[in-house]
């Protein structure tokens, strides 16, 4: 039985120095047999493990992960929330996890510092300007918030910007109920939460392989030996392609290295998400007073977490003329997360070829965001053995049926 996180136990354990907290999470040995076994530690097969315990009864859970937990994308994103997307099945989806964004904290017992601070996209075209017209329109009908605001409003919330540069602000919409999470508190919170109703979570277990028999999966074969399992569940964000060849079928996924960086902390001075989708380069301010900047992923295919330096000249050069304030700071970090990206730019949630093989991946670079949405659907559709309403959009089915949700051509920018 985990202990509750309050003041009082924080109180009480600053009288022992904080050296006697309990440990978050076990590090048990792999059982021989589960019901299900999520492939993948990050926020999504955390939060699929968690809700297929909490409530779709299902303890007898493993998640297994190569590395450790939350070193994959999950700890490698720039830690936006939003869901003003701009088709019906986008929006259903991320604004699911709005909702549970909202009280995961309380949901948890942990603070996963989400903060809806909102988000800004800026128009710098008449392209822009209707794009986000044809958005904003279409979110409100999906009863998600859209605010459409003038250049001087836009010069009013963000004094230091430059709206008349190389790339001029025409106008921006504005999410109020989009913002910032803490990407590493909400990988520990979903795993300290699952392994208090009994999942065991096995790090450094790579797998390998499935065992698979008359057209249905009976278990993995990992670093750590053979496991077996009624079902699994698929959630290795930039390596699903590789495990669906391991399975014996083909994924229409690419995948792309995606670069952030953050720089040297300042006082607090942006106070929301700004996101441009002419220039791709969007900027939000830590908790710690860092500028963290992000781009679009790099343009050739590859498993590299580093990027290319052409992304950070382009990306550093449009904040640069968007925000001359920030011209002379330093940047202290730079890093780079891999990316499965489909032809439509979004997401892949369903059944495979293989019984009782299900995959969550193609996020592209909007995954840290549906976390606890894609978690939720995801854990419903593996317990019920058909797929979630919400979830169901998001079949393989549709790249033969023509049935795209093309988010990318859409909505200009696919955070």
């Amino acid at each position: 039985m985990k202990n509750k996180y309050s003041i009082f136990s924080l109180a009480r354990n600053a009288l022992s120095y904080h050296r006697n907290w309990q440990q978050a999470w076990r590090s048990p040995e792999p059982k021989k047999q589960y019901d299900v076994i999520i492939v993948g530690g990050g926020g999504h097969g955390l939060a699929t493990a968690y809700y297929l315990a909490k409530e779709c009864g299902i303890t007898n859970v493993a998640i297994l992960e190569k590395g450790w937990i939350g070193g994959g994308n999950t700890g490698r994103n720039t830690t936006i929330v939003r869901s003003n997307y701009l088709w019906d099945e986008s929006a259903a989806i991320y604004d699911h996890a709005m909702d549970l964004w909202s009280g995961l904290s309380q949901e948890l017992n942990y603070n996963v510092m989400f903060s809806p601070r909102g988000l800004l996209h800026l128009a710098h075209s008449v392209h822009d300007m209707q794009e986000i017209s044809r958005r904003g329109h279409s979110n409100h009908l999906n009863g998600i918030d859209a605010e459409f605001l003038t250049p001087e409003q836009i010069q009013k919330m963000l004094p230091f910007i430059e709206l008349d540069c190389r790339y001029p602000v025409m106008g921006g919409i504005l999410q109020k109920r989009g913002g910032t999470a803490r990407h590493d508190a909400v990988a520990w919170g979903y795993a300290r939460a699952a392994d208090a109703l009994g999942v065991d979570i096995i790090q450094n277990c790579e797998v390998t392989g499935f065992d698979i028999q008359d057209g249905a999966v009976r278990g993995v074969q990992t670093s750590r030996g053979q496991i077996s399992a009624n079902k699994v569940g698929v959630v290795a964000a930039g390596h699903c392609s590789v495990l669906a060849d391991l399975a014996g079928f083909r994924l229409p996924i690419e995948s792309f290295p995606l670069q952030a960086m953050v720089s040297e902390p300042i006082k607090p001075i942006v106070n929301c998400v700004v996101m441009s989708n002419g220039v791709h380069a969007y900027i939000s301010q830590s908790d710690k007073g860092e500028l963290v900047i992000g781009a679009s992923s790099d343009t050739y295919t590859s498993y590299t977490q580093t990027g290319g330096f052409d992304v950070i000249e382009e990306t550093i050069g449009a904040i640069v003329e968007l925000y001359p304030l920030f011209s002379r700071m330093k940047m202290m970090r730079q890093w780079g997360g891999i990316v499965d990206v489909t032809v439509d730019r979004s997401p892949i949630l369903s059944k495979t070829p293989v019984e009782n093989l299900y995959f969550n991946c193609g996020w592209g670079t909007g995954g840290f965001k549906a976390t606890p949405g894609s978690g939720h659907v995801f854990a419903h559709s593996i317990a019920n053995g058909q797929m979630h309403p919400i979830a169901a959009p998001f079949s393989i089915d549709r790249f033969h049926t023509g049935g795209l949700i093309d988010e990318g051509a859409a909505a200009a920018v696919a955070h």
